[in-house]
Parts: structure tokens; C-alpha cells; sequence
């Protein structure tokens, strides 16, 4: 077996002083650099479920104030709906002039809570924007930051 080992040139200290050289390596490169590029991995999965936690929520706020804004429509045009039945119940006995002017105070009515709908969903919808926008900045900035 020694014979074999001196074949080969295998010196029994180089090789203990090469394994010791290895841990020492091994261990530097670990403290040095495995645990620091760890810890950024870990960071930046953070940064980016919280993104994700914000663009959810923005979209729940956006979803909400879907809602809200098809509920107010909704209540104005039962609102109009109301006014028209009220109008044409109190022309039913009137002239065919009381009957036009109630009409047409209807059809305003009308116009106004649909304009007044219509108003209320684009600023909703310019609001979720904004909070979007406002995220996503945010969001950018924290991953900038990060970089």
C-alpha cells in the first residue's frame, strides 16, 4: 500500500494542509459571501410579496369602488325612475301641457342623475388610479431603494 501511495506521489502532509485549506476556504466563503447573498435573496422576496400584497389591495379598492359606484348608479336611476312615476301620476289628470312639462322635467331628472353617475364613477375610478399609481411608485422606489 505504500508502495503504491509513493507511485502515486501522494504526500500525506500536502493533502492534510490542502483539506485544511479547503475548510478554511469553505468557511470564509460561507461568511463572506453565502449568508450576505442570502439574506439580500430574502429581502428582496419580502419587497416583492409586499408588492404584490399592495397591487391585491389596490385592486380590492378598485373592485370596492366598482361597487360603489354601480350602487349609486343604481339608486339614481331608481331615484329618476321615482320621479318619473311621480310626474306622470300627477299629469294623469292635468292638460297635455302639464303632461309635456312633467315629461320633460323627468328627462332632466334623469339626465342630471345619470350625468351625476357617470361623475362619481370617473372620479372613483381616477381616485383607484391614483392609489395605483401611488403603489406602484412606492413599490419602484422600495425596490430602487433595494438595488
Amino acid at each position: 500500500m505504500e508502495a503504491l501511495i509513493t507511485t502515486f506521489g501522494v504526500d500525506w502532509r500536502s493533502l492534510a494542509l490542502e483539506v485544511v485549506n479547503f475548510g478554511i476556504l469553505v468557511a470564509l466563503l460561507t461568511w463572506l459571501l453565502y449568508k450576505p447573498v442570502l439574506k439580500m435573496v430574502k429581502e428582496r422576496e419580502q419587497v416583492v410579496a409586499k408588492g404584490v400584497e399592495d397591487a391585491e389591495e389596490a385592486a380590492k379598492k378598485l373592485s370596492e369602488a366598482d361597487a360603489k359606484a354601480l350602487e349609486r348608479s343604481k339608486a339614481a336611476e331608481k331615484e329618476a325612475e321615482e320621479t318619473v312615476q311621480t310626474a306622470r301620476g300627477e299629469a294623469s289628470g292635468e292638460k297635455a301641457r302639464l303632461l309635456a312639462e312633467a315629461q320633460a322635467r323627468a328627462a332632466a331628472v334623469e339626465r342630471d342623475a345619470e350625468a351625476r353617475a357617470k361623475e362619481s364613477a370617473e372620479r372613483a375610478k381616477r381616485e383607484s388610479e391614483k392609489d395605483i399609481a401611488r403603489v406602484a411608485l412606492l413599490a419602484a422606489e422600495k425596490l430602487m431603494k433595494t438595488k
